[in-house]
């Protein structure tokens, strides 16, 4: 009967054959090198110690009972692993495991008293995780919620209730980065950057979003209709006009930018042919950054 232990890391034993190899011998019955063998262990160790081990097999020949050759596998890979400590880099969440049957012994006894390390080049290390086979947990993102309405006291004492969509603010915080929403209702005063009363709440939609989620970075873009050139930078002032009001309500200015397209990027090609056209082009999207 025949054994092995082993150091290694989790995910390791079904992936080891892609990684590089390296075997040391032992006497029968001996847990320590000669002295032949040691010197080529140090060798090696000198000359890959920008590599990272990720196993550290230990194997016995037959002979012997099952708990001799266990002992003698484990005081193995234990010394060889000590030669190696603090020269060789290693991965810090190994342990130990027999894998018994597993190892195929050879009919020379003496190829089976030996410890094997398996090892990544200094190369493939920052593909480490993706050669062992390590899949990284992807982290849920919260469940929020938003409240559908939201009261803003008015400089006059008075208080005016706004109405939240509250599905339109799910749908920024769950966007994908790269990825542009029109933010609908969102009225100005006619040729001027001043949002009419009626479309405020849209501003503490998109306000209580990023206060919500705290990683979400965007980018306000502002567009026009009918007119082939943008004369006043109009569609600049108006998306800076949003980009303020968050601003001035605690947003990090880290987290936001605002830019103008004119009328470079119509949804209906000028001139529109009518008004529902126009409204189509003459909009406010937000383009996620980050997410």
């Amino acid at each position: 009967m025949k054994f092995l232990t082993s150091i290694f890391f989790l995910f390791v034993c079904c992936t080891v054959f892609s990684q590089e190899q390296f075997s040391v011998f032992f006497d029968s019955n001996k847990s320590d090198l000669k002295k032949l063998e040691s010197d080529k262990f140090q060798d090696w160790i000198k000359m890959h110690s920008d590599v990272k081990i990720v196993a550290i097999n230990g194997y016995t020949d037959e002979d012997g009972s099952t708990g001799f050759n266990d002992t003698l596998a484990q005081k193995r890979v234990s010394f060889v692993f000590l030669q190696i400590k603090g020269k060789v880099k290693i991965r810090e969440d190994f342990k130990t495991r027999s894998f018994g049957e597993l190892h195929n012994l050879s009919k020379n006894k003496a190829e089976n008293r030996k410890v094997s390390i398996f090892y990544i080049e200094a190369k493939d290390i920052p593909r480490e995780d993706e050669i062992l086979g390590i899949k990284k947990a992807v982290e849920e993102k919260p469940i929020v919620s938003y409240p559908n309405e939201v009261s803003i006291e008015n400089p006059n004492g008075t208080t005016t209730a706004y109405k939240l969509d509250v599905e339109f603010m799910r749908k920024i915080a769950d966007a994908k980065v790269g990825e542009k929403l029109k933010i609908d209702n969102l009225n100005f005063v006619i040729n001027t950057f001043a949002i009419v009363n009626e479309s405020r709440g849209k501003l503490y939609e998109l306000l209580t979003v990023l206060r919500r989620n705290p990683n979400l970075k965007i980018q306000i873009q502002g567009h026009l209709c009918c007119m082939p050139i943008d004369r006043t930078d109009l569609s600049t002032q108006r998306a800076k006009a949003i980009y303020n009001f968050l601003i001035i309500n605690k947003i990090d200015k880290s987290r936001l930018s605002y830019k103008g397209f004119g009328s470079s990027e119509p949804i209906f090609p000028l001139p529109e042919k009518d008004e529902s056209e126009r409204a189509a082009n003459r909009r406010v999207e937000i383009f996620i950054v980050e997410n």
